[in-house]
């Protein structure tokens, strides 16, 4: 039953996906919406279904399902085959769940669009794609989805695609995304060579084993953590992620909620023993993740739109996961996976329906007063903000953030026999994140919603797009109580959950350490509300004439180098490939070749007819010359020998 369940699970999307290519031209938007919601929503009844199987059943015990073997040699075998375990089983929930959320909020968003059913048609692809990617078995099968939800997401930003701004980000998060998916394709064919299989256990056992040299696991983890920053949008490929905002919005909160972002932090997670056996790479993780969460917050600190604020908002918490990915705490990286689902899905949806409510304004400054047209928006967005804030006790964010602190303060990694670099400054990066997070998004709440009104509201948020806001605002305060510090309730149902033999990762947390935790974020709500949200406020929008404002509103020497490094090279292999110049320059060899044959031949032939043609002149004037010396004239003779003869005795008396 459990293995017929785990097929249905991506089969559901994936159908719903192809009735709505075949479909789209005769089939009306309410029921594109209808066909769509049901596809996800029983993959989201069979993936409670099946975490209610596999809770059900002893710790170490899992759900396979081959479909049909791949490829089977003497040294190397893939097959079409899933797993269920605790990891996968949490990130379907986090997929289809908030999947299903999204689809119910976007068959309202997007009714009156004439493009629905291909946006549909993307939309359950995407979800089909990021299944496979979490529940395969076998490392290339994972490849497959992979691959999918970055051509999903590719189309999805490009939806509207009369606007070249839209098709130019578009094609800015395919080319930067290559670059990763070719990093890890060389990191799976490394492991595939050096471990004889794909398969997740097979190689897991045999480098936990010591069966694989360091330089090889080094250089393989190296290879695929390139990977997964790339679809992360973590540094140094952390520029499409903001510019994915062209899409739909509900396009955004799958991206940034539920898939492709948090691809690179479950593919970490899921290998998770191999990067702990490659120290160098993890410590580069670390030190990625907490620059980039550094830098995302103070990006979204100058940013006027709100939409590119919330971007740069996941950017800056996807590095908290691979900050604690680096420090080997998975289990806090996947915690606070879940809740940012939750809370960003909360945050982008709420934005779409404020910004379709103000004639499609996404200028923070030009909005103002909205607690008073907007009630209920303002209590969905200010309830995702405080959890993307962390604010304590109350929301998710804390709980799940506190855990990646007390998991980063113990790390240390050992870079040489004289340097060690110490989690201790690391926590204190995480820790001046925490602060700018609450600072950038309270920022934007008192703006938007404390001062006076600026931007008319017009109609009335559907019920279609309000139920999701409420599901997830529930989610958003609730969910994280089930792991709490120890220094609270001993409640820690999430580490049970996926690592029930393990030790608890709040074991030795001293008290002052949580108490870190609750003060910054408040301190960074106090401090954004001192310079905003006082009437008049202390701070107000700083000038794009300024340079440094404007280059990190716009990222304009970011995008510069990007176009030098990277787009302009894969434009010229495009433009090359297009016009085929290597099948040319063979042709035109080709022909030179045969031009140079043609002429050596001829050359040869002249040659050969000039030679023939000078020889039998010279036999014919040698023949005419001994006539003229053979006349008959006996005389003529007896001279030729006299003279002969004499000739003869000079040349015997001179030598």
């Amino acid at each position: 039953m459990g293995e017929i369940l785990l097929s249905l699970l991506i089969l559901s999307p994936l159908a719903a996906s192809l009735l709505l290519f075949v479909t789209a031209q005769h089939i009306s938007g309410c029921a594109v919406g209808t066909v769509a919601c049901i596809g996800v929503g029983i993959s989201a009844v069979i993936s409670i279904a099946l975490s209610v199987l596999l809770l059900s059943m002893p710790v170490a015990e899992t759900l396979h399902v081959t479909l049909w073997p791949w490829i089977h040699t003497a040294e190397f075998s893939a097959d079409i085959a899933f797993m269920l375990d605790r990891i996968s089983m949490l990130m379907i929930l986090v997929v289809t769940i908030v999947g299903l959320l999204i689809h119910i909020y976007a068959a309202s968003y997007m009714r009156e669009d004439p493009g629905i059913a291909r946006f549909f048609g993307c939309m359950t692809l995407f979800v089909a794609s990021m299944l496979v990617l979490v529940l395969a078995s076998d490392l290339l099968c994972l490849f497959i989805g992979w691959e999918g939800v970055g051509l999903c997401s590719y189309l999805l930003i490009g939806f509207w695609y009369n606007d070249p701004a839209n098709t130019a980000a578009a094609r800015k998060a395919f080319y930067i995304t290559r670059i990763g998916d070719a990093a890890l394709l060389c990191g799976l064919l490394l492991l595939a060579t050096v471990a004889g299989s794909l398969h997740i256990g097979t190689v897991l056992a045999v480098v936990t084993k010591g069966q694989i040299a360091p330089a090889a696991v080094n250089m393989a983890a190296l290879f695929i953590l390139i990977g997964a920053v790339a679809k992360s949008a973590q540094i140094p490929f952390q520029r499409w992620l903001p510019d994915a905002m062209a899409g739909p919005t509900p396009t955004s909160a799958l991206i940034h909620a539920a898939t492709m972002v948090t691809a690179g932090v479950y593919l970490i997670a899921r290998l998770h023993d191999l990067f702990a056996l490659a120290n160098p790479v993890m410590a580069l993780t670390a030190v990625l993740g907490a620059l980039t969460l550094l830098m995302g917050a103070c990006t979204a600190l100058v940013q006027s739109d709100l939409k590119r604020i919330l971007a740069w908002s996941t950017i800056s918490q996807l590095g908290y996961m691979f900050l604690a990915l680096g420090c080997g705490v998975w289990q806090a990286a996947l915690f606070h996976l879940m809740t940012h689902a939750f809370f960003k899905a909360l945050l982008f949806l709420t934005a779409g329906a404020i910004i379709v409510r103000t004639h499609h304004e996404q200028n923070i400054f030009r909005l103002g007063g909205l607690r008073h047209t907007m009630p209920g928006l303002t209590t969905a967005f200010i309830t995702g903000a405080s959890a993307l804030a962390g604010l304590p006790l109350v929301t998710s964010g804390f709980y799940s953030k506190e855990m990646i602190l007390s998991g980063v303060w113990p790390a240390h990694f050992r870079l040489t026999h004289e340097w060690i670099l110490s989690g201790h400054f690391l926590w204190g990066m995480a820790l001046l994140g925490a602060f700018l997070t609450a600072l950038y998004i309270f920022r934007c709440v008192f703006i938007v919603f404390g001062k006076k009104s600026e931007t008319a509201a017009t109609g009335r948020t559907s019920l279609l797009m309000t139920i999701p806001l409420g599901c997830l605002c529930i989610l958003s305060l609730c969910v994280g109580i089930i792991e709490m510090p120890t220094t609270f309730p001993p409640l820690h149902l999430f580490s049970a959950l996926l690592n029930p033999a393990g030790p608890l990762l709040h074991a030795n947390e001293p008290a002052w350490l949580v108490l870190a935790g609750i003060v910054i974020p408040l301190a960074g709500l106090a401090v954004a509300w001192v310079l905003w949200g006082r009437t008049p406020p202390v701070m107000r929008e700083i000038p794009e004439q300024r340079a440094i404002i404007r280059l990190a509103r716009t990222s304009r020497g970011i995008n510069i180098v990007y176009d030098r490094l990277f787009v302009q090279p894969f434009r010229f292999l495009t433009w090359l490939t297009q016009h085929d110049i290597l099948d040319q320059a063979i042709t035109e060899a080709g022909r030179l070749t045969r031009a140079a044959n043609t002429d050596v031949l001829k050359a040869r032939v002249d040659f050969l007819g000039t030679l023939a043609l000078l020889g039998a002149i010279g036999i014919k004037w040698a023949d005419h010359l001994l006539g003229q010396i053979q006349n008959g004239r006996v005389r003529w003779y007896a001279a030729w020998i006299a003279g002969g003869l004499c000739a003869g005795l000079a040349m015997a008396v001179l030598s």
